[in-house]
C-alpha cells in the first residue's frame, strides 16, 4: 500500500477554531487526509483490497472539470451533450410545416368546391343564395357523416338503445360534424332508457367511443339512464386550458400538433450541469416554466462536484419552450430533445462513464529529471491498470452512503432497528461545538466552517435551550430537511393548552422526514453490515469460489444442476406437482427483488461460476445468507455491539419503514471501458480534459456557427474551461519560447464505465491502493472526520 509517500508529500495546513491573534493552543493538530480517509474507510467496513499492485497518490476533484460523468441507457448508448436542440426541435417543425401545407391545401380545395356566388344586380341585393348554399352545404356534411356509420355498428346501437334513440344519437353526432364550430352546449343533449343490466351499460359506453370516434360523450345516471353528449373540443377552441409545459393557449404543442405525431408525451431531454445538483437545477427550470418540479424524471441523480450529463424526461412540455429556459441557466445547459411515449424511472440506465482526473499523483521511487519520472509513472500505471481490469474491485459501498457529519448514518440506523427512536432523533439533531462557537465569533471562524452549518448549529442550539420552533426554523437553512422536519412536529404547539404534545412523539417526528431520506439511515446500516461482510470474505476466501456461495437464480438458470428439468414433479404424497406456466407465475424475472441460492460443493468446484458471480445479501426477512462460515459471520457482526446486538433472521419490525425485506448485491465488480493516460501540467489551474460543452464551444467556433453557440459561452462560469485551456497552451508556448521551466506535476487520467450501483470513489482506492484522497477546501464544512 502507497501511503507513506502520500503522507509525506501532502500540504497540510492547520484549522484552527480561533483568530490569529489567540493563542495557538486552541488550534487542532495537523490534518492528515490520508489518515483521516483511512479511518472513515474502516468505520464504514472498508478494508480489504483485490490485489497487491503497487498504488500511487493524488489529489481528485481539486477542480470540479476534473470528474467528468456520463450517464449510460439500458441499451448501452453513452450520453453527451452533442447539440443545442434535438430530434424533438426538429420534429415540431417539420410537424408545424406539414400541418400548414396540408391547411393551406384544404382551404384552396375548399375555394375550388364552393360554387361561386352570383354577381347581385345593383338594384336587388339579397342574402338569400349565401343561405340557401350554407344549409345545403350543412344538410350534405350531416348526410355525409350518417352515411359513414356502417350498418352493423347501427344494429349493435339498436340493440343497447332502440331504434329511436340510437335515431337520435346519430343525428346528434352528423350534426357536430357539420357544424364543428358550435359549442358544445349548443347541441344539446340526449337520455336513454333505463339500462338495468350493468354489462350492457358498459357496452354502451365503449360502443358508442368507438363508434363515433370520441366525438360523444356518454355518462351514467343515478337512474341506470344513460346521459349522451357531444364531447368538448379538447384541442381546438382557441381559448382551451393550456396544459403543462404548452405554448399558447392551445393546449397542445406549438403548432396544434398532437403530442403522438411529435413521438409522445414525455420530453427527454440531456442535463448537462457543473458544480450543481440535479434537483437543484430542476427546480430551477420548473420554477421558470411555472411547474411542479414532479413533471421532470430522470434515471438517477449524479455528484454535484463534476462536470455530469444525464437524460431528463418532462411530461407533456413543448420542447422549444423547455429550450428557451437554457439562457437563464448558470452551469448548466439542456439539449437533444426527443419526444418518446414513456418518460423515465429510477434505475432505467445501465450506469455512468467517469472521465477522471488525478491531479499532484506521486509514485512510488519517483526520482530524477521529468522525462524519467514520467516514464516511472506511465510503466507503475501500466501494472497497476492491468491488474485493476484483471482482478476489479470489491463492490464496496462508498463513503457518502454513510454521511458526513460526526455522527454517521449507519449509527442512527442501527438505533432505529433497535427501537431506540428518541436516540436517534437525538442525533440527528446534534451539531459540533466548534460549529456553534463559530456562530459566536463569525469573523474568526467565516473560512473553516461554512455559513450553511454555522446556522445550522446555532438553529439547533436555540430548539434544545428553548424549545421554540418558530425561531428554531428561522434560522435553520431550508437543505437541511431532516432536522426541519423534526424540529416541525416535535415543536408543534396546541392553540388551547399552548403545550407541546408531540414533544415526546419520536415515531411521529421520524416518519415526518421525507421517505427517502427516512430510509437512508436504515438503508446506511444494512450498507455497513454488507462492507464488512464483504472484506471478510475476501479474507477468507479471496477470488476462490466456494460451497455455500451465493448466485442470483436468474442469471444461472442455464448451468445444469439447476435446470427446470431437475426439479420434483412428484410430492410426497405420491401426486403430481402442477407448476404454473412462465406467463402465470407471480414472480418473473422482471420482478425488483431477485432471488439467491447457495452452490453446492459440486457446482463450486466445476469451474463454471466465477467471484464475479457471486452476491452477498444486505440484511432483511427475506434473503437467503450463506450456507458456509461466511453466514455465521453474519450473526456474530450483527450480534456484536459495534453491529447493534441484531439478529439477521429477525428483521421484521412493526413500524414498515424499519422492516427490511433484505436484497443481494455483486460481491465484486469489474470496470468496462478502461483507458488511462499520464499527462504532465505545470499550472494547477491547467483545463487537462474537455468536457462536452468545451468540445461543442470549439466546434462551433471552429465552424463560425454562432446560432449553435446560443450562449453557451456563458455557462463556463467562473471556470472558463475552454478558455482557460488556450490561455494555458498560450503561456505554455510562452514558457517554451522564453526557455523559462516550472516544475512539472503529473496528472493521471482514468476513463472507466461502471454499473449504476458501483461507486467510482471505491474503484480509484483499488486502483491506487487508498493514495488519493478528496480535494478539501480551506474550511471543512463544520463537520468532523
Amino acid at each position: 500500500m502507497f501511503l507513506a509517500i502520500m503522507s509525506d508529500e501532502q500540504p497540510r495546513k492547520k484549522v484552527r477554531l480561533t483568530g490569529p491573534d489567540e493563542s495557538a493552543s486552541t488550534s487542532l493538530p495537523e490534518f492528515d487526509p490520508v489518515a483521516a480517509q483511512l479511518e472513515q474507510e474502516k468505520n464504514a467496513g472498508i478494508t480489504v483490497f483485490a490485489s497487491q499492485a503497487a498504488g500511487f497518490g493524488g489529489l481528485v476533484k481539486k477542480r470540479y472539470t476534473d470528474f467528468l460523468v456520463n450517464e449510460i441507457s439500458t441499451s448501452g448508448t453513452v450520453y453527451h451533450l452533442d447539440e443545442l436542440t434535438g430530434p424533438a426541435i426538429k420534429a415540431v417543425k417539420k410537424v408545424e410545416k406539414e400541418a400548414e401545407a396540408e391547411e393551406k391545401e384544404a382551404q384552396a380545395a375548399e375555394k375550388e368546391k364552393a360554387p361561386e356566388a352570383p354577381k347581385p344586380e345593383p338594384v336587388a341585393v339579397t342574402e338569400a343564395p349565401k343561405q340557401d348554399n350554407a344549409e345545403t352545404a350543412i344538410k350534405e356534411r350531416m348526410e355525409e357523416a350518417l352515411a359513414s356509420i356502417a350498418t352493423a355498428d347501427m344494429d349493435i346501437l339498436k340493440n343497447i338503445f332502440g331504434e329511436k334513440t340510437t335515431s337520435d344519437i346519430c343525428n346528434l353526432y352528423a350534426k357536430s360534424i357539420a357544424r364543428p364550430e358550435r359549442k358544445t352546449r349548443d347541441h344539446g343533449s340526449l337520455q336513454s332508457e333505463v339500462i338495468g343490466d350493468k354489462q350492457m351499460r358498459t357496452d354502451a359506453h365503449i360502443n358508442v367511443r368507438r363508434i363515433f370516434s370520441g366525438r360523444v360523450d356518454t355518462m351514467t345516471n343515478d337512474d341506470n339512464t344513460i346521459a349522451i353528449k357531444i364531447a368538448a373540443a379538447a384541442n381546438n377552441h382557441p381559448n382551451a386550458r393550456a396544459l403543462p409545459g404548452s405554448k399558447g393557449k392551445n393546449n397542445r404543442p406549438k403548432g396544434k400538433v398532437g403530442w403522438d405525431e411529435l413521438g409522445g408525451e414525455h420530453l427527454h431531454f440531456t442535463l448537462y450541469k457543473e458544480n450543481k445538483d440535479t434537483m437543484e437545477v430542476l427546480y430551477w427550470i420548473a420554477s421558470q416554466l411555472k411547474l411542479h418540479v414532479k413533471n421532470f424524471q430522470f434515471a438517477g441523480t449524479k455528484d454535484r462536484r463534476g462536470v455530469t450529463v444525464q437524460r431528463v424526461s418532462a411530461y407533456r412540455i413543448a420542447a422549444d419552450r423547455l429550450q428557451g429556459v437554457n439562457p437563464t441557466l448558470r452551469q448548466a445547459r439542456l439539449g437533444g430533445f426527443k419526444y418518446m411515449p414513456q418518460g423515465l424511472d429510477l434505475g432505467d440506465l445501465y450506469g455512468n462513464e467517469f472521465t477522471i482526473t488525478l491531479r499532484e499523483c506521486k509514485f512510488p521511487g519517483q526520482q530524477g529529471d521529468a522525462a524519467a519520472q514520467l516514464e516511472l509513472a506511465k510503466k507503475i500505471v501500466g501494472d497497476v491498470v492491468s491488474q485493476f481490469q484483471e482482478r476489479g474491485f470489491i463492490n464496496y459501498y462508498g463513503l457518502q452512503r454513510f454521511g458526513t457529519f460526526a455522527i454517521s448514518t449507519d449509527t442512527i440506523g442501527r438505533k432505529m432497528l433497535r427501537g431506540d427512536l428518541e436516540s436517534a432523533v437525538e442525533d440527528i439533531l446534534s451539531f459540533s461545538p466548534e460549529a456553534l462557537a463559530a456562530a459566536d465569533n463569525p469573523d474568526q471562524a467565516s473560512t473553516k466552517i461554512s455559513h450553511d452549518d454555522i446556522a445550522r448549529a446555532e438553529a439547533l442550539h436555540i430548539w434544545k435551550t428553548t424549545k421554540k420552533s418558530g425561531a428554531a426554523l428561522d434560522k435553520l437553512p431550508r437543505r437541511f430537511q431532516a432536522e426541519n422536519a423534526l424540529i416541525r412536529h416535535l415543536g408543534w404547539v396546541d392553540r388551547k393548552s399552548g403545550d407541546l404534545l408531540r414533544a415526546k412523539d419520536w415515531q411521529g417526528a421520524l416518519q415526518n422526514i421525507p421517505r427517502n431520506l427516512r430510509l437512508m439511515y436504515v438503508h446506511a446500516y444494512q450498507s455497513l453490515v454488507w462492507n464488512t461482510v464483504a472484506g471478510r470474505r475476501y479474507e477468507l476466501y479471496g477470488n476462490k469460489v466456494v460451497a455455500g456461495d451465493l448466485v442470483l437464480v436468474h442469471e444461472h438458470k442455464d448451468k445444469e444442476a439447476y435446470k427446470q428439468e431437475d426439479e420434483e414433479t412428484i410430492d410426497d404424497a405420491g401426486e403430481i406437482i402442477v407448476r404454473p406456466a412462465a406467463h402465470d407465475t407471480a414472480t418473473s424475472l422482471e420482478d425488483k427483488f431477485e432471488r439467491a441460492r447457495a452452490l453446492t460443493p459440486e457446482e463450486a468446484a466445476s469451474g463454471k461460476y466465477t467471484i464475479f458471480d457471486l452476491v452477498l445479501p444486505l440484511p432483511g426477512f427475506d434473503v437467503m445468507y450463506p450456507s458456509n462460515e461466511l453466514g455465521a459471520f453474519y450473526t456474530e457482526y450483527m450480534g456484536s455491539e459495534v453491529g447493534g446486538k441484531l439478529n439477521p433472521r429477525d428483521m421484521r419490525r412493526k413500524w414498515k419503514d424499519v422492516s427490511l425485506s433484505g436484497s443481494y448485491r455483486k460481491l465484486m465488480a469489474k470496470p468496462q471501458g478502461l483507458d488511462w493516460e499520464v499527462k504532465p501540467y505545470f499550472q494547477d489551474d491547467e483545463q487537462l480534459i474537455q468536457t462536452d460543452l468545451d468540445k461543442l464551444i470549439a466546434k462551433a467556433k471552429e465552424e463560425g456557427n454562432a446560432d449553435a453557440l446560443g450562449g453557451a459561452e456563458a455557462l463556463l462560469g467562473s471556470d472558463k474551461s475552454l478558455e482557460k485551456s488556450l490561455d494555458d497552451k498560450t503561456q505554455e508556448d510562452t514558457r517554451m519560447a522564453d526557455g523559462t521551466e516550472e516544475q512539472q506535476k503529473l496528472a493521471v487520467i482514468i476513463k472507466m464505465q461502471l454499473g449504476s450501483s458501483q461507486y467510482a470513489t471505491m474503484a480509484l482506492r483499488e486502483l491506487t491502493k487508498g493514495g488519493v484522497t478528496a480535494f478539501r477546501p480551506d474550511f471543512q464544512g463544520g463537520r468532523l472526520s
